[in-house]
């Protein structure tokens, strides 16, 4: 039996294919963000031995040289030019502080519940945003920034295995959220009229005069070759890392790449196992869960948003 079109069901439209541009921005990201656990465990494992101070200095040295080498050659003199040098200073200062607070937290805290609790710095811009730069804020959203903090709050809950306890341990990781929530809301300003490259470049050499300062106070002689060879990793992972999230936004969109963000929790959680056999309790797996939930539900949000936007 024949069926005329006309009662024949309207075909689907088919969703666009991703492009191999937009998957190479996915990849991309994915190293970056392993870069960063790798940086992270690291870091974990040298301040054990080395000074906090030293180990922030090292890191910025070995992180300046590398951006230099590939900034200069890029970009030559012009590297130096800017209309936001105070901005481009406080920019500087800000991830100086992030640095030191976020190597005083791994101190305390195991590398999977550090990194989830630093994953809640895109919910808190998303509120900062909304009170700073007067940006519309949803009650969905509002809830998911809700549900983030809650999932901290079960991480660094008294009694937990997450924080050696005592009452500053939890201030570190919840300034860390802080300070690193206005560095993102100051690059996300200076990207409006500055080069990425100049930017990085600044910050980099910005932070490493800063930590020089204190330096002769805090520089301690290491006869391991294994502890300077973790310090230069801990700068060219973070360099490396930075240089491919940069080429990840590169060729894709923000809202398409924000919830493969939170893969860095899953590899901090494999570098803890790996490197100090730890596994978190079952609380804090919540909390982590919830987290990495709440996150990635924003993001997709942002991506929905994204493409109503675009029809």
């Amino acid at each position: 039996m024949s069926v005329s079109p006309s009662a024949m069901p309207a075909r689907l439209p088919r969703a666009p294919a991703v492009s191999t541009k937009t998957l190479a921005g996915i990849g991309l990201l994915i190293a970056a963000v392993a870069c960063f656990a790798v940086l992270d465990t690291t870091t974990k494992r040298v301040t054990l031995e080395v000074p906090l101070l030293m180990a922030i200095w090292a890191r910025n040295f070995f992180q300046a040289l590398l951006t230099t080498a590939l900034v200069i050659p890029k970009k030559g003199m012009s590297v130096f030019r800017t209309d936001n040098l105070g901005m481009q200073v406080a920019r500087g200062l800000l991830i100086t502080m992030v640095t030191l607070l976020a190597f005083a937290s791994l101190r305390v805290m195991p590398v999977g519940e550090f990194t989830a609790i630093v994953m809640t710095t895109p919910l808190l811009v998303t509120l900062l945003a909304a009170r700073l730069l007067g940006e519309h804020v949803s009650i969905f959203r509002v809830v998911l920034v809700t549900g983030g903090f809650i999932g901290t709050a079960i991480i660094v809950r008294p009694g937990g295995d997450a924080v050696s306890w005592n009452s500053w341990a939890m201030l570190l990781p919840l300034g860390l959220v802080i300070a690193n929530a206005a560095f993102q809301l100051l690059t996300s300003k200076l990207t409006r009229t500055e080069s990425t490259l100049t930017t990085q470049f600044y910050t980099s050499w910005v932070s490493l005069l800063v930590t020089s300062v204190p330096l002769y106070w805090a520089w301690t002689t290491l006869s391991d070759v294994h502890l300077w060879l973790g310090l230069a990793l801990m700068g060219v992972a973070g360099s490396v890392g930075h240089l491919l999230m940069i080429m990840a936004f590169e060729r894709s969109p923000a809202a398409t790449l924000m919830p493969y963000m939170y893969m860095q929790i899953g590899f901090a959680m494999l570098g803890g196992w790996i490197m100090f056999d730890h596994i978190p309790d079952h609380m804090s797996l919540i909390g982590i869960g919830l987290i990495a939930l709440c996150g990635t539900a924003g993001g997709l949000l942002t991506l929905h948003e994204a493409r109503l936007r675009r029809l």
